[in-house]
């Protein structure tokens, strides 16, 4: 199976609920097979992996266990459902942005038995400190400090028939994302040894330039002879260089390097991916309330992911459901039209 295969079929290695030599094993192929399928050829290279992915799979049940249960999405609950009214400005902006989804519209489609389904609803997130006014009492301050909070780019993601599969992919799709920071960290080391073998052929370049224009004709009808020292100083070079790479170049020690940087990385999954939930009282116009305020405010709550890795990106998100009754008709899209004329 090519990569290519394994994110189209995406395996069920990942159970949120429990975890098994079998779960553990499939992890670590799919570990191998997306970063580097040679490392099969390193005898142990099951037992080598198995701590660290062990280490990352539990990380990832903690981190999706912990997600709250599914919102119910509808613009028809909009004004009544303070979560809904933070997240959207106005009600006709929810069938907008559930109509924008394709995998949505695909699941309803293979599933014409099914009335909702679940996904995430992934948005950014950003707090500004502005001046505004409350109230004291009977008195209205003015310029007084706050913050406010806005969710903006809504998107479904992860499309599935329940909970349970959402949360699974949710899983899965962050494992990948580990396997793609180790990848990257894999292709910096070997960029590191191009460099070192090009850098062997120019100093092999210039020592043959020098050696070509010393004692003998080469002085006569070339250039001035070159010194010794500098003879002697590119030889330590080509010298120094052909070490380092003998120490990092070999196939074994590739091999065993390469692994190596996969299980630092499935190591420490927190250095790559937090979900931190976030519980937030906000008035009717997203300004934080203090605890301590009497004013009238909800209780929001929300997970926000940060991904330090490969892609640093920070995200707000819930796990949410959609009605099919809710999705608008699919618009002509002229664009893809114009494209076949």
């Amino acid at each position: 199976m090519g990569i290519l295969d394994w994110f189209k079929s995406r395996p069920s290695f990942f159970e949120p609920d429990r975890l098994s030599d079998d779960t553990t094993t499939r992890a670590i192929e799919k570990a191998v097979t997306l970063t580097n399928p040679r490392m099969k050829l390193i005898h142990s290279y099951r037992e080598r992996l198995a701590p660290a992915v062990d280490i990352s799979v539990q990380y990832l049940r903690e981190m999706v266990r912990a997600v709250p249960p599914a919102l119910s999405v509808s613009s028809v609950n909009w004004s009544t459902d303070p979560v809904l009214r933070a997240f959207f400005v106005a009600a006709q902006d929810i069938p907008c942005t559930m109509g924008r989804s394709k995998n949505l519209r695909t699941l309803f489609n293979k599933y014409p038995e099914i009335d909702d389904a679940c996904f995430i609803l992934v948005m950014k997130f950003n707090e500004q400190q502005v001046f505004g006014t409350s109230m004291q009492g009977n008195v209205v301050q003015r310029d007084v400090a706050q913050t406010t909070v806005g969710f903006s780019d809504h998107e479904a993601r992860i499309c599935g028939l329940d909970d349970a599969e959402v949360r699974r992919l949710l899983g899965v799709q962050a494992y990948e994302y580990l396997l793609a920071q180790a990848l990257s960290e894999i292709g910096d080391e070997r960029s590191e040894r191009r460099e070192l073998e090009d850098n062997r052929a120019l100093i092999r370049a210039r020592l043959r330039l020098l050696q070509q224009q010393g004692p003998g004709l080469g002085s006569v009808f070339g250039r001035v002879a070159a010194s010794s020292d500098d003879e002697f100083r590119l030889e330590t070079q080509l010298t120094e260089n052909e070490r380092q790479i003998e120490a990092i170049c070999s196939q074994q020690s590739v091999l065993d390097a390469e692994l190596e940087s996969l299980g630092a990385v499935l190591r420490h999954p927190e250095r790559y991916i937090r979900i931190e939930q976030k519980q937030l009282r906000l008035n009717s116009m997203n300004v934080l309330v203090d605890d301590a305020s009497n004013a009238v405010a909800s209780e929001i709550v929300f997970s926000l992911a940060q991904l330090t890795g490969v892609r640093e990106i920070q995200r707000a998100f819930v796990m949410a459901r959609f009605a099919r009754s809710g999705l608008p008709e699919a618009r002509m899209n002229l664009d893809d039209i114009a494209r076949y004329l």
